[in-house]
């Protein structure tokens, strides 16, 4: 048998058990994981997993493996409303009768009845300005819908809200609610600054850079969430604290963080100099780039690529590198 890793002793010390569930996700960032926090007459959960079989069966055996009965689930923490995080909450809520918690931003993903088919019409209206071809739109369109494929969505009287600032409990150490929205607009980390172990989910992670999904507001006008500018005020929060391990969303728990967060700093300049290279050949709407940058793509891929281009183009429009203009229809961008 190997030797205990420096971070199973710092998670069993804390009364954490990490347990990996596998997602069909190729742009993950490998198996999602489920953080069981020993809580005062049970188990504390950050985030629940995906709700595929496969996902569902890994807990299980997972959880008996530790000797965790999930039937004595007190809590269950829901770090932002992407389906691999919150997907088996209603499951688990009905076996333990514990509570879901959720920021109320990324609620509407995740509790109550899907609203998608209500907003629909205002992405494709603000892809088809974008410049993605019309055969394109209806894919992408419906990739928001719920299809209870890897979630169920879990009932309003079963949720509770949680916010910035909000201090919990556990058996062994206590931990306060960060709100950095960025990957979501709900996005939520616990800190646990007594140790130095920050609950980072899809906010930091070791080998991939989280994808600022791209997500509309409003109506008159029609506007994103500005994903990418807010995920970097929220990296530069995290850069305040005195981090010394970072438990992930996807992937083995790890240190170093600042170093990290830096160089995501650097990747990110180096994107946005491609994009104004793009430019200066020719690309000017947000699909166009998108395609000289990351190559021919539908579907999924196409919408993650589109995100990560629009959230680079706000925030060098921020920065007053470049503007956009509306010809033909269509939303252009240029240098300033």
């Amino acid at each position: 048998m190997p030797a205990p890793s420096s971070s199973d002793a710092l998670l069993a010390s804390l009364g954490i058990s990490r347990i990996a569930l596998p997602v069909p996700f190729a742009d993950a960032g490998g198996p999602v994981n489920v953080y069981a926090l020993e809580d005062d007459g049970g188990w504390a959960l950050f985030d629940c997993g995906i709700g595929t079989e496969e996902g569902e069966a890994a807990l299980r055996a997972g959880a008996a493996e530790r000797s965790i009965d999930l039937r004595r689930c007190t809590r269950l923490f829901v770090s932002h409303g992407h389906v691999d995080h919150y997907g088996l909450a209603q499951t688990l809520s009905e076996e333990s009768g514990a509570r879901v918690f959720i920021h109320p931003a990324d609620a509407p993903k995740a509790v109550g009845p899907d609203g998608w088919d209500g907003r629909a019409h205002l992405y494709r209206a603000f892809l088809l300005r974008a410049g993605v071809p019309a055969e394109q739109l209806e894919r992408l369109a419906a990739m928001g819908r719920f299809t209870g494929k890897y979630s169920r969505r879990v009932d309003p009287e079963r949720a509770l809200p949680l916010a910035d600032g909000q201090r919990l409990r556990f058996a062994r150490f206590e931990a306060e609610v960060l709100h950095l929205p960025g990957h979501t607009p709900g996005l939520v980390c616990l800190f646990d600054a007594e140790h130095g172990v920050l609950f980072a989910d899809d906010h930091i992670l070791a080998r991939t850079s989280p994808n600022p999904f791209l997500e509309l507001v409003g109506e008159q006008p029609l506007r994103t969430r500005r994903a990418l500018v807010h995920y970097f005020a929220s990296i530069r929060r995290v850069l305040t604290l005195p981090v010394e391990w970072v438990l992930p969303g996807h992937g083995e728990p790890f240190q170093d963080v600042r170093p990290l967060l830096e160089r995501l700093f650097g990747f990110y300049a180096r994107r946005q100099d491609k994009l104004l290279a793009a430019m200066d050949g020719g690309a000017d709407t947000a699909y166009a780039l998108t395609q000289s940058l990351f190559g021919a793509h539908d579907g999924p891929r196409l919408y993650l690529t589109l995100s990560e281009v629009v959230g680079n183009l706000e925030v060098m429009e921020d920065a007053g590198r470049v503007k956009r203009g509306e010809v033909d229809g269509l939303e252009r961008w240029a240098r300033a």
